[in-house]
């Protein structure tokens, strides 16, 4: 019987591993690049467990702290010479979740919270947003208890862009100039 997908062995493992972690801007944990790699149903957990050391061991991944990788020259090298072997589908699918993790990550870095409990009860939440340049926002609430303050925490996190441009288009209307 005929095996169905891409993966046929612990090279094509490899190969779509280096293609993968050629496009990722941040050290992953194994978790992650699997995450990102599980294009083809063929693929396990199992086989990436196995092949991250075998390609740290190689040198064409780099370990990173205790549980991160990243792409060597030789890793970006090899691998951009074997990508072809890819089947098209399944690097689209790769290519397309490391886009958006990768956007992911970068609006993670932007995007700032922090509940601090309080002496009485009361809980403090800390919100940020900032851009490459510096704060853009920084705002403190305070909460009643801890589990409104989650809440907030992860709407903010969520909805930071526009709450942000809500509070300045109505800091900036032109009605509230004339007063």
């Amino acid at each position: 019987m005929e095996r169905l997908g891409f993966i046929h062995d612990m090279m094509d493992v490899k190969v779509l591993l280096l293609y993968v972690a050629a496009r990722l801007k941040e050290p992953v944990t194994v978790q992650e690049l699997y995450e990102l790699s599980y294009q083809d149903d063929r693929l396990s957990y199992f086989d990436v467990c196995t092949a991250v050391p075998e390609l740290v061991q190689s040198g064409h991944l780099q370990q990173v702290g205790a549980d991160r990788y990243v792409i060597t020259e030789k890793g970006r090298t090899n691998g951009s010479v074997t990508e072809d072997s890819i089947a098209y589908p399944v690097k689209e699918r790769a290519r397309q979740a490391v886009e958006t993790f990768n956007r992911e990550q970068k609006r993670d870095r932007f995007v700032r919270t922090q509940v601090i409990p309080g002496d009485g009860g009361e809980v403090t939440v800390r919100l940020q947003l900032n851009d490459e340049k510096g704060k853009l926002m920084r705002l403190e609430l305070m909460a009643p208890d801890q589990p409104q303050a989650v809440r907030i925490s992860k709407s903010f996190r969520k909805n930071a862009e526009l709450i942000y441009n809500l509070i300045m288009a109505d800091l900036l209307d032109e009605e509230n100039f004339g007063e």
